[in-house]
């Protein structure tokens, strides 16, 4: 007898997570054991529950898909991860490889596609939509480097702020080098806590640095 298939579906539209409770239903190899519906959920989901499969969205409210993943696959390392989402653009390509994903699937490829990646990932097999996959082929046959975003969960301006912060510069320092008002930066770096999850500035500078930013230029 085939062994089920214990599943976690993590995506924060309950619309999307309904559709492929619908789907995953058909299949008798695969159990539906818990959902969740941001990063927070699906680490604290995917601790509770155990699941050998998670389904995992990219863009989520609180953390993100990818930081998520990373958090889980830390102390879960034999969880399969299989991304399943609307971007497929190089960053969140290689930014979810990097962060443990066995796979990616695009949320408009059909419902085979589906239940064929979440088995092949189960099995320790890699799978990717065909369009990512030839994405993926061109991109490492190319002798340039791919640009991968850090931190995708900021905005440009945000990441501009961040890198400063963690150059050491002080918020009418980094207000005066952007041309912008010293409350605008305080209002930038409120919400660059928030979506990195740090309590202060020390603790965002550290997560900066680690990274690799904050090398001050010449």
């Amino acid at each position: 007898m085939t062994e089920t298939i214990r599943l976690l579906i993590v995506d924060d539209h309950s619309l999307v997570r309904r559709g492929m409770r619908a789907v995953l239903g058909t299949a008798p190899d695969i159990e539906v054991v818990g959902e969740a519906s941001t990063g927070r959920e699906a680490i604290a989901a995917a601790a509770a529950l155990v699941p050998d499969v998670i389904v995992m969205d990219l863009q989520m409210p609180d953390l993100s898909g990818i930081e998520a993943s990373r958090a889980i696959l830390e102390n879960q390392p034999d969880v399969k991860i299989l991304v399943v989402t609307l971007f497929q653009d190089d960053d969140s390509v290689f930014l979810a490889l990097r962060a443990g994903a066995r796979g990616f699937v695009l949320k408009d490829a059909e419902d085979a596609d589906l239940l064929g990646g979440i088995r092949a990932v189960a099995g320790g097999s890699a799978i990717f939509s065909p369009s990512v996959a030839t994405r993926i082929l061109t991109l490492f046959s190319d002798p340039r480097p791919a640009p991968v975003a850090v931190f995708p969960m900021l905005t440009d301006r945000e990441r501009e702020i961040l890198e400063r912060i963690a150059q050491g510069y002080p918020n009418p320092r980094i207000a005066q080098q952007l041309g912008i008002r010293v409350k605008t930066v305080s209002n930038h770096v409120s919400v660059i806590f928030s979506k990195l999850q740090v309590a202060d500035r020390a603790e965002a500078i550290e997560r900066a640095r680690e990274a690799g930013l904050g090398r001050r230029h010449p």
